[in-house]
């Protein structure tokens, strides 16, 4: 027993779906927001009532998306109330973030309309990871969300001759600026490959392979596998670039080299095996990400490295570490390499240790260590990293989350 992977293990594999159902729980309580949508919560779990017009707080759109995807995951678990949580949020996007004049989706709204109505890649890479979410589950309007999110996606923001996404438009489709940025297209990976899944369509499949060659196969390859975040409109690396310290921040993210590790295994799977260099690329970036971000005091991933592959932001947040924890148990099912697995244990004792409240829902800041205790957000973030790092390593790395909890056979092995 002592030489047997944590995640063959049936009571670790319990011990994870007790996790997932307690986040599944604690943002089902009280998410639900009656005029539509869903709260924020705050650390206690109840809704956060900041309103930026004074009328009712504004609602993100890659939210509103990852709150139908992760419930989508939760219904075919069969958690009661998830369906709900899914109508709820399809309801949402169609009927609110939708912007019925100009085509696309509206980043921000509250009750009263478009907060802030521009139109971003990273969160309409979310509307196509909810509609396929949503197709998995048989929901009937997962087909209308599809078309609006394909169509916006290959009529604005693609990119045919890189064969990535661009950023950033105004409500009118007027471009914001000419930064291109790979964490938009990193999302917009995941999200294709669901599409594909969901949908049978193969155009899915050959842009998330394009993507992926761009920013991993060609970038981040010459890179010494740091994966590149800022680039030109010509997508040369803008190394210089200073944006938002959490949202855009400067230098590179250890956290996303650990996403993208992930990614590059399921879609090697999907495209049937034909580009040798992805297995190697998801180890390479793991490994990477692993000697120049890991904390070795403390634990879990520091926030950003600068130009020297150094820490800058040495805070340490909750997603990275979910990321790491998910992309070491996929790269162990595929190689069955032991390191892959050691990594699995450290970093689930991190999040264990750091992250997970007692209370319910997930810290975003490493409790001890730099910047203990200190929230960069407002109140508990949302279920979608937490959740997939306690439920990607139950399912083949293969497939994507949804389309595999699909499978009645899956389901059956859930516990081992």
């Amino acid at each position: 027993m002592a030489d047997t992977a944590f995640v063959a293990r049936p009571y670790h594999r319990l011990w994870l779906l007790g996790q997932a159902r307690d986040l599944l729980t604690f943002f089902g309580r009280h998410s639900l927001n009656p005029k539509g949508g869903f709260n924020t919560l705050d650390d206690a779990g109840q809704p956060l009532l900041s309103a930026p017009r004074g009328t009712g707080p504004m609602q993100e759109l890659f939210y509103t998306c990852r709150m139908v995807h992760c419930y989508a995951a939760g219904h075919l678990l069969g958690h009661p109330g998830a369906k709900r949580m899914v109508d709820q949020g399809m309801a949402y996007l169609l009927d609110h973030h939708h912007d019925r004049t100009y085509g696309g989706f509206f980043w921000g709204v509250d009750e009263t309309g478009a907060v802030r109505p521009e139109k971003l890649a990273y969160g309409h890479a979310f509307v196509l990871l909810a509609a396929a979410s949503a197709q998995e589950i048989g929901h009937p309007d997962a087909p209308r969300l599809r078309d609006l999110a394909t169509q916006t996606l290959l009529t604005q923001f693609w990119d045919e001759a890189a064969g990535a996404l661009r950023e950033e438009f105004t409500q009118d489709w007027t471009p914001l600026s000419e930064y291109r940025g790979q964490n938009a297209n990193m999302h917009a990976v995941e999200a294709l490959m669901a599409a594909f899944e969901a949908f049978g369509d193969q155009q899915y499949l050959a842009m998330a392979e394009r993507i992926a060659d761009l920013i991993i196969h060609r970038h981040a390859r010459a890179a010494g596998w740091e994966v590149i975040e800022h680039f030109h409109a010509d997508w040369t690396p803008d190394t210089a670039y200073i944006g938002d310290p959490i949202f855009r921040p400067s230098g590179t993210t250890p956290g996303h080299s650990l996403e993208w590790a992930r990614l590059l295994i399921q879609l090697w799977h999907l495209g049937r095996k034909a580009r040798s260099w992805m297995p190697e690329a998801a180890a390479a970036l793991f490994r990477t990400a692993c000697r120049t971000g890991w904390d070795n005091t403390h634990g879990g991933f520091v926030y950003t490295l600068d130009d020297t592959s150094r820490p800058d932001q040495k805070q340490r947040l909750w997603w990275p570490s979910c990321e790491g924890a998910a992309a070491a148990a996929s790269l162990y099912a595929t190689t069955e390499e032991k390191e892959f697995e050691l990594w699995y244990r450290d970093i689930w004792s991190v999040l264990d240790r750091e992250f997970i409240d007692p209370q319910g829902g997930w810290w975003p800041q490493a409790r001890s260590g730099q910047g203990a205790g200190i929230n960069p957000f407002a109140g508990k973030p949302d279920i979608y990293h937490a959740l997939q790092a306690c439920l990607i390593p139950l399912v083949p790395p293969s497939q994507g989350l949804n389309h595999a909890l699909s499978d009645a056979s899956v389901i059956a092995k859930l516990i081992g």
